[in-house]
């Protein structure tokens, strides 16, 4: 999966491929501690044993069956308070990677960057930001897609294969050629302050945009529609005539 040669300036330029690990997202921060390490160098393993999600949970990936990354970038040019921008970046640039390896749709980003196929988790980003001063100093990008993988200890967890069979499975270096060029162009496209298409764009492949559905806040059931997100990168939910606001934590899905 390391021997690629993407199509880029400097995302996937690098890879540092480990066999096994705890986490790629520890094995990046480690790198940023002892070694100067060139933005955009990826790190991807086969065999990720201790890997994170959000809220907290583990991500489970069988081994050699799934991708497992995480991408350095240095976007200085964000402040600290524009961190979601990346995460609507990253996720879009996910979705430009796999829409065309799913042509019955369904695929949608779900708040605030899991990757679903219509009710079902395909896969996740953890985007964990290092701080100087006012703004972003480095940012370490970690990825989860189920791709051959076909059993899961949940009914809610699908791939890329039981979407869209296919008799040889997918080639992991081919999907991350793809995805190292997409995940350029969506940082690039950040980094030169097009922000109002990726807003766009991101609401546009939103789970559940403009639907009314169940929501979940304070342990106070309701239903809602999302209809805005702000530039903080909170869910914004229109509930009893009135847009709510919600940030990470504050709001569960039902």
């Amino acid at each position: 999966m390391h021997k690629i040669c993407p199509k880029t300036l400097f995302v996937g330029q690098k890879i540092v491929y480990l066999p096994s690990c705890h986490s790629t997202n520890d094995e990046a921060s480690d790198l940023l501690l002892t070694t100067d390490v060139s933005e955009g160098t990826f790190v991807v393993t086969d065999r990720q044993t201790r890997g994170r999600g959000q809220r907290g949970n583990q991500w489970e990936a069988q081994p050699g069956h799934s991708f497992t990354g995480s991408l350095i970038l240095s976007p200085t040019f964000l402040a600290a308070t524009e961190q979601f921008w990346l995460n609507m970046a990253v996720s879009l640039a996910i979705n430009d990677t796999l829409s065309p390896l799913l042509p019955n749709g369904g695929l949608t980003i779900k708040w605030p960057n899991d990757v679903y196929v219509y009710d079902r988790k395909l896969g996740g980003v953890l985007i964990e930001n290092t701080l100087q001063g006012y703004n972003v100093a480095q940012s370490i990008i970690g990825i989860g897609l189920n791709v051959n993988q076909t059993d899961f200890g949940l009914p809610t967890a699908t791939s890329l294969l039981l979407e869209t069979p296919i008799d040889e499975g997918y080639q992991l270096p081919a999907l991350l050629t793809t995805l190292c060029e997409q995940l350029e162009k969506r940082y690039l496209q950040l980094r030169a302050g097009q922000r109002s298409v990726l807003r766009e764009t991101y609401l546009n492949h939103l789970y559940r945009y403009q639907q009314p559905h169940r929501y979940n806040a304070e342990g106070q059931p309701f239903t809602g529609t999302i209809v805005d997100l702000d530039p903080l990168g909170r869910l914004g939910i229109w509930v009893a005539g009135e847009v709510r606001y919600f940030g990470f934590k504050e709001v569960a899905f039902e």
